[in-house]
């Protein structure tokens, strides 16, 4: 998030509309999670983003606020960034706390999608106008 947060929004090249939609909706949409998933509303599950759009991070793998995989490099080693999420709440539990993970193993749910996702279904349903494949309509 801090990388589209300071390249899009910080350098002018999006706004924060855009910016949710590409770290939140579009991504629920993609993988067939949406509406469970990509908004807030009654009846979806989603997280809450406490984003400050002022601090500053430098990302590496010794950062623990920046790198959150058990892996020994990080592709952006060194980029200074300004925007990162300071909390996370999910499912009404802070699971990330002044930008440190303090959730628990288990804590998440399994969330059930098709197969493809939305991408993929509105490519399909809209290739021919009559449910006929993606793949048929290049054909």
């Amino acid at each position: 998030m801090s990388l589209i947060y300071h390249y899009g929004v910080g350098m002018g090249r999006i706004d924060l509309n855009r910016f949710v939609e590409l770290t939140s909706t579009a991504p629920a949409k993609i993988f067939g999670l949406f509406p469970k998933k990509g908004t807030i509303a009654v009846g979806s599950d989603a997280d809450i983003v406490v984003f400050d759009p002022n601090h500053e991070e430098t990302i590496s793998v010794h950062n623990p606020k920046s790198h959150h995989m058990n892996i020994d490099y990080n592709a952006f080693e060194g980029m200074r960034v300004r925007g990162f999420t300071e909390t996370v709440i999910s499912r009404g539990k802070v699971v990330i706390d002044k930008g440190q993970y303090v959730g628990r193993a288990g804590d998440g749910m399994f969330v059930k999608r098709g197969p493809y996702g939305g991408a993929h279904a509105a490519m399909s349903r809209n290739a021919h106008g009559n449910g006929e494949g993606y793949l048929d309509a290049a054909q």
